[in-house]
């Protein structure tokens, strides 16, 4: 198994650069959560980029693509983009510095804050994704939750082991490898990294690192995935 601080590196939970819009500036970093920081000034420049023949702009800051669905009792507050043919349903609660991919489905009662959401990335049901990163495909069951800032508002470390990584910030939520399940009502608390492929079970309560292709029963029991 590779390092523990390569396998938390931008381009070993993102393999797949086609699949979203923020790919480019993304990569430009080693570890996903030092994208956060610029994360608003980056969507008001690549926002002026977008095409009006694909895009509406409805307000300052704000882009939205004409094949993107947003349900008219969600709020929405820019800087963001809503990529082609995503949902944005009921009661949606988008505050800003945020990115929903392609075809993906930010639910009922669910809120984003400075995030990027690759395509086909689900949020459907009462989820709070706050300083988050989640890869493409992947889905948060209802009521799963990134937690983003340690109830003594000291700075986040990345954990595995005996292994730490500091992240410099304060606020870090959860980063999602590609086509990761989180099962309903689990708490993925600051500092969550999971690699690509890996499943939580529901009700969990995540902290640290799970790596690729593995399933999170409990803190306790986390194992590698059989294959097909």
């Amino acid at each position: 198994m590779p390092a523990f601080e390569e396998q938390l590196r931008v381009k070993a939970l993102y393999q797949y650069p086609e699949h979203s819009i923020a790919y480019g500036y993304l990569a430009s970093f080693t570890y996903p959560w030092e994208a956060l920081d610029g994360l608003s000034e980056y969507i008001l420049k690549l926002g002026e980029t977008l095409s009006p023949e694909e895009y509406d702009s409805p307000a300052p800051g704000i882009w939205i693509a004409k094949s993107a669905t947003v349900a008219p009792n969600a709020t929405i507050s820019g800087p963001l983009i809503v990529c082609p043919n995503a949902q944005v349903r009921q009661c949606a609660f988008i505050r800003g510095s945020a990115i929903v991919g392609e075809n993906a489905v930010v639910g009922n009662s669910t809120e984003l804050k400075n995030c990027i959401l690759f395509d086909g990335v689900q949020v459907p049901h009462f989820n709070y994704i706050g300083d988050a990163i989640l890869g493409y495909k992947a889905h948060m069951g209802a009521g799963a939750v990134t937690s983003n800032i340690k109830s003594d508002r000291t700075n986040v470390a990345i954990r595995f082991g005996a292994d730490s990584l500091a992240t410099g910030r304060r606020k870090c939520g959860a980063m999602l490898g590609d086509f990761v399940e989180v099962g309903c009502n689990s708490v993925l608390n600051p500092g969550t990294v999971i690699g690509a492929r890996s499943t939580v079970y529901p009700l969990s309560s995540v902290r640290g690192f799970v790596p690729e292709g593995h399933i999170y029963k409990s803190a306790e029991q986390i194992i590698v995935k059989r294959e097909n």
